[in-house]
């Protein structure tokens, strides 16, 4: 029904910088949400960052001050810009959407999840 597609991963010393982007789409009648979060190896995955399609945001304590996350509502894509990394933040970077899913009319609402891309900050 509607897929996510992120890009934007990669390597990077310690205190460089990234950006992830995630691109939405299919049957999307509307995106309520959508969101960053990430899974270390050996680790629970956790959200790392969302935003509403109004703008607002919440981000884990880890990244505050560090990552911004931004919605771009006509292209129902969002993005992630990532400052000062740590090597902590090495892991997989999956983009989540709750959407309302329909063509014309609202059908249903579910979640989804991109494939993930690999974030890794060593020297």
């Amino acid at each position: 029904q509607v897929h996510l597609v992120e890009s934007g991963g990669g390597l990077v010393h310690p205190g460089g910088s990234l950006r992830l982007s995630c691109a939405a789409s299919g049957r999307i009648f509307k995106i309520e949400n959508m969101g960053w979060h990430r899974q270390a190896p050996g680790k629970q995955r956790e959200l790392v960052a969302g935003i509403t399609s109004g703008g607002s945001t919440n981000y884990a304590d880890s990244v505050k001050d560090r990552f911004t996350i931004s919605i771009d509502n006509a292209k129902n894509t969002v993005s992630l810009q990532m400052n000062s990394l740590k090597p902590e933040d090495t892991a997989v970077y999956y983009c989540h959407a709750d959407v309302i899913v329909g063509t014309d009319r609202i059908e249903f609402l579910d979640d989804y999840w991109g494939q993930g891309t690999q974030v890794t900050v060593s020297s």
